[in-house]
């Protein structure tokens, strides 16, 4: 496949880099180890947000690096988990003496590793909580996960969580939020074609002309089933209704316990969608789809959301966590509050979202 780069190795490097001359007065990058980071962290008092995961998903994290959202974004190699010192140098970077949340997806690698950078960091008496987003209800495990996959509620709880730190929130008050978002988020994404690594040099997957995959995963991940090509509201109606009806969803995590000093099990269980409630619609591109296509999507979303007494909020439109040049989309509902709606509307400034 056709691609605009030089080398394959050099493809995450010369990105970021490019990044960083067109966006100097909003970020900075890191190398050896490699993290973006805000171009005035650290904010002395303010809670520090810190996610990553491998590259190949922009602009998720990177681009999402800026006033009112990240503090700091550790990008791997493509579909590649960062690692703990990358992790560890970052919260160093940008720590302003409140502490520092991780958002982790839930891929085995990313937290595994940001588990032990938690552990690094708090040897260094730096303060670190972690919350694991696990929002994708397409499959029980995958490639990469033990439970759900963590996909497009990480964009919103980092938007709602960056607000909520710039608005003066304390660590544990900022990690309750991301936890009450990933709890009331739930994702569903499919295919049309598959992604081409650099440097793989060939497609994940193979799809035929006339064949989509419902339930695909960020990496290329199988889904939940492989089917002949469906109309744009048929596919919407899939994913929508596999959301709007899935059920309470019960799973234990670990996470630090400041008190006991050590990780412990969590019991988390999410709610289920209800006539009444109020949400934020989010369609997303995996990196190949017109924002136009994002729109006949939407249009369709938004008859469903009505005819089950979901009621639109707010929404998102485009491609904000991504796949390469993969051709899909995915949808994500998150059950909102007053409080989830104040924040979502605060200002923000990155590379990627802006208002």
């Amino acid at each position: 496949m056709k691609k605009l780069i030089n080398q394959p190795d050099s493809f995450v490097r010369e990105s970021l880099a490019g990044m960083a001359a067109a966006h100097s007065s909003l970020l900075k990058v890191n190398f050896e180890p490699t993290f973006v980071y805000r171009a005035d962290a650290p904010v002395t008092g303010k809670v520090a947000i810190i996610s990553g995961g491998g590259s190949g998903h922009e602009p998720m994290h990177a681009g999402f690096v800026g006033m009112g959202m990240l503090d700091a974004a550790c990008p791997g190699e493509v579909f590649t988990s960062p690692t703990p010192d990358q992790m560890l140098a970052a919260a160093k970077q940008v720590d302003g003496g409140a502490g520092v949340l991780y958002i982790v997806k839930n891929y085995s690698g990313d937290v595994m590793n940001f588990e032990m950078a938690t552990e690094l960091a708090r040897v260094e008496d730096i303060r670190v909580l972690n919350v694991l987003i696990d929002d994708d209800v397409a499959v029980q495990d995958s490639l990469y996960t033990q439970g759900r996959r963590g996909v497009g509620t990480t964009v919103l709880a980092e938007k709602i969580c960056g607000a909520a730190a710039a608005d003066g929130y304390n660590l544990p008050q900022v990690a309750d939020l991301c936890r009450r978002v990933n709890l009331n988020g739930r994702s569903m994404g499919m295919a049309l074609t598959s992604c081409t690594v650099p440097t793989k040099g060939s497609p994940t997957f193979s799809l035929g002309d006339r064949e989509m995959e419902i339930g695909i995963g960020i990496h290329g991940e199988p889904g939940r089933e492989r089917m002949s090509l469906k109309s744009v509201d048929e596919i919407t109606e899939i994913l929508a209704l596999s959301i709007i009806n899935d059920r309470r969803y019960s799973r234990t995590v670990r996470e630090w316990d400041e008190t006991q000093e050590e990780w412990v099990d969590v019991e988390l269980v999410n709610s289920e969608f209800k006539s009444g409630d109020r949400v934020l619609a989010f369609v997303n591109g995996m990196g190949g789809t017109p924002l136009s296509e994002l729109y006949i999507v939407y249009r369709k979303l938004a008859e469903i959301c009505q005819k089950h007494g979901l009621q639109i909020m707010r929404n998102l439109i485009g491609n904000y966590i991504t796949s390469l040049e993969m051709q899909g989309c995915s949808i994500t509902l998150l059950k909102v509050d007053d409080e989830m709606l104040r924040l979502w509307d605060a200002p923000v400034k990155t590379a990627s979202l802006c208002w």
